[in-house]
């Protein structure tokens, strides 16, 4: 069973997927955008931005505010955090490695070093 957390994690990747969507994201998170300033902004119609911008909003990555007949944006965090949540123990995961190839590099550069100098 889809936990209700879980699709909206699993919905979060699919929207981000897409380089253009992760480029709208890009784009609101420096300030409230509205459709059109997005729209501008890419080399594609109006309607397939509009379209990325559905599934941003219904992935919860994307708020919308409407004012008379114009519509605005910005990201809204809390889907992305459920994508970090999930990213965490694989970001773990990899500190630990990159940490043991250090040391593997530095002990190899040591130990030539040292038959360098004999």
């Amino acid at each position: 069973m889809v936990t209700k957390a879980r699709a909206r994690t699993e919905s979060a990747f699919g929207a981000i997927a897409d380089p253009t969507r992760r480029a709208i994201l890009d784009l609101v998170r420096q300030r409230e955008m509205s459709a059109g300033d997005i729209a501008r902004r890419f080399p594609v119609s109006r309607p397939a931005i509009a379209k990325h911008v559905r599934v941003l909003r219904q992935a919860g990555l994307l708020r919308e505010r409407r004012e008379a007949t114009s519509r605005y944006y910005q990201l809204d965090p809390a889907a992305l955090q459920a994508v970090d949540q999930w990213l965490g123990p694989y970001r773990l995961f990899w500190a630990a490695r990159l940490v043991d190839l250090k040391r593997v590099v530095e002990d190899e550069a040591k130990s030539k070093k040292k038959k360098g100098d004999s």
